[in-house]
């Protein structure tokens, strides 16, 4: 017996883990589908079953199932071509913005959705629930039948992403009709659907082949078989379609077809031992010995399967496998790496260990030599882990430790840390060091400092030829610590010490190239959240431009974040420039969801929330409060909470505000004391506590601020806030005074608010002092457009006497309009916080003359009402307010935000 045509063993298109076997077909076999004697075997059971499906169909199924043949064959069969959107999930695909553009690809690359569904690209705004609010959008018009054929989605390992598209499938439009494919259950809401009658579900019992399937498979591969021989391989398949196929690619060249039936048996996986070992056997025995001693490794090249053979040809053997679909599959265009099937490089090492015993280990020992020879640091050390060669490992992880850090490979070198048994870590200092580095970066600041000082202690037992490695590598990790804290004093002692090492020829580098390069962006990280931005700047410059030279995009990308930040101080549009830098060198990377680029979407925030651009500014902090981790980054996350304390200050949202600060000050124990950052969050929380309208608060919380801390620039402007709100100007003016002298120190934005408070703290009869004032705060807005101080205390009655003497006009009616927009949001949310009734539109109006002495006659007679009519709002407006004179009106307004504090004193 022997089959028509040759008979070769393929992986399926897009979906390697189905194993598929090609077979050239007869021409009467008419249950195949495809042209040019080609194609798939057609299951018109199922076929029937999936076009007569519910709105949601699951195929869940182990791999080898045959659920991507099956669906394949249907949309052909079942000429839907046009009509299938198909999305194929990526092994590991984790994030949810990749998975959304590939659904919208495939819905676009559709007939029918191509002028329906707009483009969606990843982009930092991008999130996975409005793409889904999108697409919802854009396929409400879908009125006949489509189908969206989702493949592997097993693989999407976002959660998030997988509560998107349950909200997706829940929504989408009736006409719209999901197909699933997986390995497992998922929990998605099927069950709902399951309840609602709207589940079709295939399972691995509807997919197995039965004897007449399994018969026409044999025969459309030119095998025929007697019905005992069929009947038996089927049972002892369990009609598993992979199983079936391996069986029909080994019996097209057996002699013995009852023979080989007989023998046949044992569990899926033995199953599949057996036969590809019969697969094997036809092989040439040096392509035998290049399968089997290659398969202990994850990708393989000529020279490493020549190495690992002791022959020579790899190369060309490995191509040769791969044009006979033998599951070699290459990596490259230029076909000089490649990799086998997964579940052929199983069972190849089984067959290894078979064949050779001990062999492994021996193997896995040169390839780790090799992978580290040439440049390939992780697949190193996972090869000397494999052979358990712990002392070899740890040597080589702790020698690229850095590097791999530094070019954005900081995850792989955490999981080959984690693959040491815990044994072997706690007796090697330079494991205990690369935990305390990990540590740091992932979960806790004191631990890290822990192990380093144990790591220390036990110096005695690093052997002598690593000991200057070791210590390079200490004093690296303490840097990268202090700059953490914001330590300047420990970050400048660990600079130099690192720039005063001496560095043999034979010694290890960290990283292998330009230590300056890590020395100067550590040292730049820890002045950057302090006032010292100009030589912040100057640091994280020459730091970025090394590390770029050196090919080291992460630390790169480390630098240009932090620059961002300090750039900010001195201008914003700078500021934002920078950050955007950093934020597309992450999105070249893939790194949009790393803590590095956090820092650079916080940089964004405070840029844009100082312009006034309040919608952009939320957009950015939301993707900081995402990736930031501040038990791990503490200046970074004090400067989050604050910005996010600010946002919602102005929004109205004093709670919020107030909560937030609470975190910062929740930090403050990670910091170095004192620091900078520390006295700013008493600065914003006596600044919106006076907003809020709750002076006597804010004097309480003066009573916790030090003297020294008073002396500060931000204090002081706080300071100034509260006198004003308490009605004493003289006071205000006095605290300004040095900040506006540039005696104490303060940022530009927060001088812009500075000369703002002065202009009030200022007005009265002659307005010349006022006016000065106001006109340099305007001059600051115009240069960099903050315009948050005009947000933070607003002064529309100045600024409506000043736009007829002022250069900045156009500026003046922007910030008008900002302000009356915030001041009604705000109000709004003041008002619902506290379970406020809402002012009517004429109440409003009455409200406003609250604060002036006019009686009520005479609002009467401004706003054109009767006196009857004030006093009935006046009535209505006092019992929603909860108070009963005019005067506890004001103050109510003004907690509440819905008049501002004072600004004009005679």
């Amino acid at each position: 017996m022997s089959a028509a045509y040759k008979v070769v063993a393929k992986p399926s298109p897009g979906c390697e883990d189905d194993l598929a076997v090609v077979l050239t077909l007869r021409p009467e076999a008419v249950d195949w589908a495809g042209a040019g004697g080609g194609g798939t075997l057609l299951r018109r059971t199922l076929f029937e079953r999936l076009s007569s499906a519910a709105r949601v169909t699951e195929l869940s199924a182990p791999p080898g199932s045959g659920k991507t043949e099956l669906l394949r064959s249907w949309v052909r069969e079942a000429g839907l071509e046009g009509r299938v959107a198909w999305v194929t999930v990526q092994p590991r695909e984790c994030s949810p913005q990749v998975f959304w553009v590939l659904v919208t690809e495939a819905l676009r690359a559709a007939s029918w959705g191509a002028g329906m569904v707009r483009l969606l690209s990843v982009a930092p705004g991008l999130d996975g629930y409005d793409a889904v609010e999108r697409l919802l959008e854009d396929l409400a018009a879908l009125r006949e039948r489509a189908w969206l054929v989702v493949e592997d989605l097993h693989e999407l390992g976002s959660n998030e992403a997988l509560r998107q598209f349950e909200l997706f499938v829940a929504r989408a439009p009736k006409a719209l009709r999901f197909v699933i494919s997986t390995r497992r259950d998922l929990h998605i809401g099927l069950h709902r659907l399951r309840l609602e009658g709207e589940l079709t579900e295939i399972r691995a019992a509807d997919l197995r082949f039965g004897l007449e399937e399994a018969r026409r498979l044999f025969r459309a591969a030119g095998l025929h078989v007697h019905d005992a021989v069929l009947e038996s391989l089927v049972q002892k398949t369990e009609g598993w379609a992979a199983g079936l196929r391996l069986a029909a690619l080994s019996l097209a060249s057996h002699s013995d077809p009852e023979r080989f039936a007989a023998e046949f048996s044992g569990s899926e996986r033995t199953i599949a031992e057996y036969l590809l070992a019969e697969v094997l056997e036809s092989q040439p025995l040096e392509t035998k010995r290049l399968l089997l001693r290659t398969s202990v490794l994850d990708k393989v090249n000529g020279e490493l399967a020549d190495l690992l053979t002791g022959g020579s040809g790899g190369e060309r053997t490995l191509q040769e496998l791969e044009e006979a679909g033998a599951f070699v599959t290459s990596l490259d265009a230029r076909r000089s790496w490649f990799r086998y099937h997964q579940l052929f490089a199983d069972l190849l090492r089984l067959e290894l260990r078979r064949a050779e015993p001990g062999a492994e280990r021996a193997l896995n020992i040169l390839a780790a030599e090799w992978f580290a020879a040439h440049g390939h640091p992780v697949e190193a050390v996972r090869h000397a882990q494999a052979a358990a060669e712990w002392a070899l490992a740890a040597r080589l992880l702790s020698d690229h430790w850095c590097g791999l850090t530094s070019k954005g490979q900081g995850a792989a070198a955490r999981e080959l840390l984690e693959g040491f048994p815990a044994g072997v870590v706690a007796a090697n200092s330079e494991l205990i060091a690369l935990r305390a580095a990990e540590t740091m970066t992932w979960w806790s600041l004191e631990e890290a400092d822990r192990d380093l000082a144990l790591a220390c202690r036990r110096v005695e037992s690093v052997p002598e030829d690593r000991r200057h490695h070791f210590h390079l590598f200490v004093a690296t990790t303490r840097l990268s610590l202090a700059g953490r804290r914001g330590d300047v004093e420990g970050a400048l002692k660990g600079a130099r010490q690192l720039l005063s090492f001496d560095r043999p020829d034979d010694a290890p580098q960290c990283p292998e190239g330009d230590l300056r390069a890590i020395t100067l962006v550590g040292l730049g990280t820890a002045l950057a959240w302090t006032s010292q931005s100009d030589e912040a700047a100057r640091h994280l410059a020459q730091g970025a431009a090394l590390a770029r030279h050196a090919g080291y995009p992460y630390l790169e990308l480390t630098a240009l974040a932090h620059l961002a930040v300090t750039t900010t101080a001195r201008s914003l549009s700078a500021g934002e420039q920078r950050g955007l830098r950093a934020v597309e060198l992450a999105e070249q990377h893939g790194w949009a969801n790393e803590q590095a680029v956090g820092v650079a979407y916080l940089a964004l925030a405070m840029t844009t929330l100082w312009q006034g651009r309040l919608d952009d500014a939320e957009e950015w902090l939301e993707r900081a409060e995402r990736v930031l981790r501040p038990e791990v980054e503490p200046c970074a996350g004090v400067s989050l909470y604050q910005a996010r304390a600010l946002w919602e200050s102005i929004r109205g949202h004093d709670k919020r505000a107030f909560a937030a600060l609470e975190d910062a000050e929740g930090l403050r124990g990670l910091l170095v004391r004192p620091h900078p950052l520390a006295t700013g969050t008493h600065a914003l929380l006596l600044e919106a506590l006076v907003r809020a309208g709750k002076t006597e608060p804010a004097e309480k919380a003066l009573q916790k601020v030090g003297e020294k801390e008073r002396e500060n620039g931000q204090v002081r402007i706080a300071l100034a806030a509260l006198s004003l709100a308490e009605g004493d100007p003289k006071a205000a003016s006095a605290r300004l005074a040095p900040v506006l002298a540039g005696a104490a120190r303060a940022t530009s934005p927060w001088l812009g608010l500075a000369y703002l408070l002065e202009a009030s703290a200022r007005d009265g009869p002659d307005h010349t002092a006022s006016a000065t004032a106001l006109e340099r705060a305007l001059d600051l807005a115009e240069r960099d457009g903050a315009l948050l101080p005009f947000l933070l205390h607003p002064v529309p009655e100045l600024l409506e006497r000043h736009r007829r003497q002022t250069s900045h006009a156009a500026l003046v009616s922007e910030i008008l309009a900002m302000v009356a927009g915030a001041k009604r949001r705000g109000a709004s949310q003041r008002a619902q916080d506290a379970d406020f009734e809402p002012l009517s539109e004429s109440e409003a109006r009455i409200l406003r003359y609250l604060p002036t002495n006019l009686s009520a006659p005479e609002i009467a007679h401004d706003l054109y009402l009767s006196v009857n009519t004030v006093k009935t709002h006046l009535r209505h407006l006092y019992a929603k307010l909860g108070v009963n004179r005019r005067s506890e009106a004001v103050e109510r307004a003004r907690a509440l935000g819905l008049l501002a504090p004072p600004w004009h004193y005679a």
